[in-house]
């Protein structure tokens, strides 16, 4: 275990090397990242000057809709950050034959084909994620319990942990497909259904898609689940 956090330390040092010496870029995307994150909640803001919640009775107002929100932006950061850009680079190695090198090496070669790449520029939406998530708690009408502050991170591991294996079933199909460009493209569609709280997915259209993105596909678990939990006082139901 040492040994295979060494590596990855060594990769992430060499990755912020390599950023830092395109400052000018590194901020750059840092800043559009927030920029058009600033630009969602400013959308939301508009909302809710005409709703007070989100969804019929479905207690998801603004403050705990902003929980939502910021769990979601701290998710997907984390993914994006880690484990995106070492999946778009797959593409290219299994067409390059790069991939082989990586097989004969004295290594686990998914941990390598993981988590060789870094995007620090990633983390910028985390930690807007995490300085909204303190304003929506700081206003909402109740304090989250002890247990829900020992659940949230332990669910967000969860929440990484699916979203890192949907990522590294879509990269490997490019052993089959010989070449998947529309990786990225296909993720962002997919987890779009992740961005909104499960109760809008109703009526004669909502409920089929929330069922098949509960069960079948279950990206609607990714944010609600450890959204509700600081979000929503415990009730017992």
């Amino acid at each position: 275990m040492q040994r295979y956090l060494s590596i990855f330390l060594t990769c992430a040092r060499a990755c912020l090397v390599r950023d830092m010496t395109f400052r000018a870029n590194f901020l750059l995307e840092c800043v559009t990242s927030i920029g058009w994150m600033s630009m969602n909640l400013a959308f939301y803001l508009l909302i809710f000057t005409f709703t007070p919640e989100i969804g019929k009775n479905s207690g998801w107002s603004r403050e705990p809709f902003f929980a939502f929100v910021a769990t979601g932006l701290i998710i997907n950061s984390i993914v994006q950050a880690l484990f995106m850009p070492s999946a778009e680079e797959l593409t290219e190695m299994v067409r390059t034959g790069g991939l082989d090198a990586v097989l004969v090496q004295p290594l686990d070669a998914q941990f390598m084909l993981s988590l060789h790449r870094v995007d620090f520029s990633a983390f910028a939406n985390g930690l807007v994620g995490v300085g909204l998530l303190g304003w929506a708690v700081s206003r909402m009408d109740h304090v989250p319990s002890p247990l829900a502050w020992l659940l949230y991170p332990l669910l967000i591991l969860c929440g990484v942990t699916f979203l890192y294996s949907l990522i590294i079933m879509l990269a490997a199909a490019t052993i089959l497909l010989g070449r998947n460009q529309s990786l990225y493209d296909f993720w962002f569609y997919l987890t779009n259904f992740s961005r909104y709280p499960a109760e809008i997915y109703s009526g004669p259209w909502g409920d089929p898609i929330r069922t098949l993105c509960t069960f079948v596909i279950p990206i609607l678990l990714v944010v609600n689940v450890p959204a509700r939990v600081i979000a929503m006082p415990f009730t017992g139901e």
